[in-house]
C-alpha cells in the first residue's frame, strides 16, 4: 500500500513544459487585470492564511487592517507582485526558460531559508488563484493556462525546498 502511494505521488508530479506564447499571452492578460492591487493581492492571501502573515518579522501578530494601509506592507506586496510580474514576462518564449528557473531557484531556496513549507506556498497559490480569478475575464482556457504557469513555478520552488535546485 505504501508503495502505491509513493508511485501516486511521483505521478502527481508535474514536469517543467514552457508556456506556448499563446498560453503566457492568456496569463499576462489576467494578471495585468489585478497586477496594480498589490495590497488588495497580499492582503487577501493573509487573510485567508494567517499563517502565512506569520512568516513576515514585520506582520507577526499584528491585526491584518492596521498594517495593510503601511508603507511596509504595500512594499512587500509590491514585490511579491513584481516577482509575479517579472516571471510572467519571460514566459512564452524558450530562450528565457533558463532566467525563469533561475529566479524561481532564488525564491525557492530564499524561502526553504525561512522555513516556509510547502503546504504554505500551496495556500498562497490558492488565495493568489481565488483574487486573479475573482478579479481578472476568467475562462477553461485562463485556468488551464494559469495552473500551467504555476504547476511550472511550483515545480521548481518545491524542488528547492527538497533540496534539488532544478537546472
Amino acid at each position: 500500500m505504501k508503495f502505491l502511494i509513493v508511485l501516486a505521488l511521483v505521478g502527481a508530479a508535474v514536469a517543467y513544459t514552457p508556456l506556448s506564447s499563446g498560453d503566457a499571452d492568456v496569463v499576462r492578460s489576467a494578471w495585468d487585470k489585478v497586477k496594480h492591487s498589490e495590497v488588495d493581492i497580499l492582503a487577501a492571501v493573509f487573510s485567508a492564511h494567517p499563517d502565512i502573515q506569520a512568516k513576515f518579522p514585520a506582520f507577526v501578530g499584528k491585526d491584518l487592517d492596521s498594517i495593510k494601509g503601511s508603507a511596509a506592507f504595500a512594499l512587500h506586496a509590491t514585490r511579491i507582485v513584481s516577482f509575479v510580474s517579472e516571471v510572467l514576462a519571460l514566459a512564452g518564449n524558450s530562450a528565457t526558460v533558463p532566467a525563469i528557473k533561475t529566479l524561481v531557484n532564488q525564491l525557492g531556496q530564499n524561502h526553504k531559508n525561512r522555513g516556509v513549507t510547502k503546504d504554505q506556498f500551496n495556500e498562497f497559490r490558492a488565495s493568489l488563484t481565488s483574487y486573479v480569478s475573482g478579479h481578472a475575464p476568467w475562462g477553461d482556457n485562463v485556468a488551464a493556462a494559469w495552473n500551467h504557469a504555476l504547476d511550472n513555478v511550483y515545480e521548481i520552488i518545491f524542488s528547492n525546498l527538497d533540496g534539488h535546485p532544478v537546472a
